[in-house]
């Protein structure tokens, strides 16, 4: 019983390494090639090699530590590069107008 629910956490561990890294694969393909030298981060060439093969790891050869290698280069693309890129193409995480004590709902200043 103990051998079936850890072949089920491996499982999930290994699904779950997997989709951070098709998603991650997934935003670099789609991300304009000049945005990444506009955030001055690596080539977009780059990126779509470290994640593909992450990708190719996590289905054909299933060896943990590789895995485990892919899933921290995933991690950087997502918390370092995605925001980088996103700032410089003016998606969501730019601030479109507004003051820096704008609310959800308007200013928290009391509409001065």
């Amino acid at each position: 019983m103990l051998l079936a629910g850890f072949s089920t956490f491996l499982f999930l561990l290994n699904l779950a390494m997997l989709l951070i890294a098709v998603v991650a694969l997934f935003i670099a393909v789609t991300a304009r090639e000049d945005a990444y030298r506009a955030a001055d981060k690596q080539t977009k060439t780059f990126w779509l090699i470290i994640l593909g093969v992450t990708v190719a790891v996590n289905l054909l050869v299933p060896m943990l530590f590789l895995q485990i290698a892919g899933l921290v280069a995933s991690i950087v693309f997502m918390v370092d590069v995605r925001p980088a890129l996103q700032q410089v193409s003016g998606g969501k995480g730019r601030r479109r107008g507004g003051s820096s004590s704008d609310g959800p709902y308007g200013p928290y200043n009391g509409g001065r």
